[in-house]
C-alpha cells in the first residue's frame, strides 16, 4: 500500500470514528428540549489534502461541528441517525478490513512466504 493510501485510510478511520461519536450524541440528546445537531464532514477536505500528499493528509484536522440553531430534541430523525450510523460503521469496517489485509501481506513478505 502506498504511503498516501495508508495516510488516507488512517485519517478516514479517525474521521469516521468522530462521525460515530457525533451521531451517538445526536441520538443520546434526542429527548432533550433543545439540541444542536452534530456532524462530521471530512470527505471533500480529505480529497483536497490528498492532492498535496501524505503529510497534508496527516495534518488535516477534522472536527465535530454543530449545525444550525438549536432545535427541539424531538425533531431529530432517529431513523436517519441510525441509518447514518450503520453506513458509517460499514465504511469503517471496510477500511479496517483493508488495513488488516495490508498487514497480512506485509507480514507474509517479511517472512518470505
Amino acid at each position: 500500500m502506498s504511503e498516501i493510501s495508508q495516510a488516507l485510510a488512517m485519517k478516514a478511520m479517525d474521521a469516521l470514528t468522530m462521525r460515530q461519536t457525533a451521531i451517538a450524541q445526536n441520538i443520546a440528546n434526542a429527548g432533550s428540549e433543545t439540541i444542536q445537531r452534530r456532524s462530521v464532514s471530512f470527505e471533500d477536505a480529505l480529497r483536497e489534502a490528498a492532492k498535496d500528499g501524505p503529510e497534508a493528509v496527516r495534518s488535516l484536522v477534522v472536527n465535530i461541528e454543530t449545525e444550525g440553531p438549536e432545535i427541539a430534541g424531538g425533531d431529530i430523525r432517529l431513523d436517519l441517525e441510525m441509518q447514518s450510523s450503520s453506513s458509517t460503521a460499514g465504511r469503517y469496517a471496510a477500511l479496517a478490513d483493508l488495513m488488516g489485509r495490508q498487514m497480512q501481506i506485509a507480514r507474509a513478505a517479511v517472512r518470505g512466504q
